[in-house]
């Protein structure tokens, strides 16, 4: 967990860099700023959820592991919040389609 953080925080850092580089561009030049706001949302996304998604199926198998006979009861919420989680990151990749389409 420590290593995750330490590159979350250099990769916030060299984000930050970037950004005055962005807000002070000319028209011709913020056009970079949505591909990159673009590439970096839909990947914040896709790592969100599937970090979700990883601890939703721990959680799930570990209480069917010691509950077997409660399986049925906690699979279709599990599969409910998998669903939810999945469309989170759906409606990420149409708000990066929607970026793409501005270029």
């Amino acid at each position: 967990m420590k290593r995750f953080t330490i590159f979350a925080f250099s990769m916030l850092a060299v984000l930050f860099l970037f950004t005055p580089e962005v807000y002070a561009a000319s028209d011709g030049e913020a056009i970079s700023g949505l591909a990159l706001g673009a590439g970096l949302g839909i990947g914040l996304a896709a790592a969100g959820g599937a970090i979700g998604q990883g601890k939703t199926m721990d959680a799930a198998l570990n209480a069917i592991g010691r509950n077997p006979g409660a399986a049925g009861q906690i699979q279709t919420p599990m599969i409910i919040g998998l669903a939810l989680i999945e469309s989170l990151v759906i409606y990420a990749l149409a708000i990066t389609f929607l970026l793409q389409s501005k270029i």
